[in-house]
Formats: C-alpha cells, structure tokens, sequence
C-alpha cells in the first residue's frame, strides 16, 4: 500500500490527501478519503479501512477532525 498522508484543515475543514509524495486532493470526511483512493486505483479501500490503516498518517488531529 502507499504511505498516505492526511493533513490539518484548512480553515474551510478540508484536508489534504497525499499518497507517495502525490495529491490526492482535499478532502472534506472520511467517505471523501475513501473515494479519493478509489480513484486512485484502490477500489476496495473504504472509510474503515481508511481509519483502521496503518499506513495512513493523521496529521493535524485523527479522522474525526475536520474543521474547526
């Protein structure tokens, strides 16, 4: 699997997704993550997936976190 990086909101609750060193795109809730690797070419990946991955670093606060 990538080494998949979720960044801090930004001050519209978005968070970066970027998956070996590329952007995904921004993300507003875990089903958005999700659908990002999906269309990256991980259809089976989901949102618990997404929260129970090892390889998905939260930065910023974990993935209940995604706006101020």
């Amino acid at each position: 699997m990538p080494r998949v990086i979720v960044y801090p909101p930004d001050e519209q609750g978005g968070r970066r997704v970027r998956a070996d060193g590329e952007i995904l795109g921004l993300a507003y809730s875990l089903r958005d993550v999700a659908a990002l690797f999906q269309m990256a070419g991980l259809p089976e990946v989901d949102e618990l997936d997404v929260v129970r991955a090892d390889w998905v670093e939260w930065r910023g606060g974990g993935p209940d976190v995604w706006g101020s």
